[in-house]
């Protein structure tokens, strides 16, 4: 059997002398490992549309289980992520929560999230706060949306301090009362921009700026509510931010 999907591809292994194995994030069939023949032969005909970050039309033939791709033809490419070392570290993140996320046969949101999120890192927009909104918007994907209208103890919507384990916005004065666990500071522009990156339609919410303060705030926040709620670290998030370091 045959079918078509257009997929972004989140990862590739070498198999064989000739062969690549990939997983594809699809827009209508969730994470999808095929076999890509002959693809790291020079001539082969399927080379560009499945490199790695590659978003294209895929003609795939399916036979007990397993999948092979016939036929590729790139939408887009996400070339300017080849020409940073960090923000192809970056991407390399992104795909690698990607695909921790999906599921086969599950068709969702996170294509779209992850292609606006290679689309702004082709760009010169802050790469703190590309990752925070991927993270951020994800959370809420996998099904952990932030309580972000007002203190999740007396409601006050200028709460300045973010619950990292309730997933709620509170205020220093009720810490205590919420059983005081783990907070981070929250000034009024990471607040209002968290509120922004949950609430806006995913196509705008790579499109805003922060001070250099506010910013660093919302990195940290964003970064650890991921992996709180993922309870689990990424090899790929280490190094991105070992490259930060250098």
């Amino acid at each position: 059997m045959f079918f078509k999907t257009r997929a972004i591809v989140l990862r590739e292994v070498d198999y064989k002398d000739h062969d690549r194995i990939l997983t594809l994030l699809s827009e209508d069939r969730g994470l999808l490992t095929v076999k890509a023949r002959g693809v790291k032969s020079k001539s082969s005909k399927l080379k560009v549309a499945c490199q790695l970050f590659a978003f294209s039309e895929f003609t795939i033939f399916e036979n007990r289980g397993f999948h092979t791709v016939r036929e590729a033809v790139p939408v887009e490419l996400f070339a300017g992520l080849r020409v940073e070392m960090e923000r192809y570290a970056l991407a390399s993140y992104i795909s690698q929560t990607a695909e921790v996320l999906s599921q086969e046969d599950s068709p969702s949101q996170l294509p779209l999230l992850v292609l606006h999120a290679l689309h702004a890192l082709c760009g010169d927009g802050s790469e703190a706060l590309i990752k925070a909104a991927y993270e951020l918007r994800l959370c809420a994907l996998a099904g952990f949306w932030p309580d972000v209208d007002g203190c999740c103890v007396c409601g006050k919507e200028d709460a300045d301090r973010f619950d990292v384990m309730n997933g709620c916005l509170i205020c220093s004065g009720c810490r205590a009362e919420a059983g005081g666990g783990i907070s981070l500071p929250l000034s009024p522009g990471s607040r209002d921009a968290l509120r922004y990156i949950l609430e806006s339609p995913v196509s705008s919410i790579f499109r805003f700026r922060l001070g250099a303060a506010s910013e660093k705030e919302l990195s940290d926040l964003a970064e650890t509510y991921l992996l709180r709620r993922m309870e689990r670290g990424f090899t790929t998030l280490d190094f991105y931010k070992s490259l930060k370091l250098s």
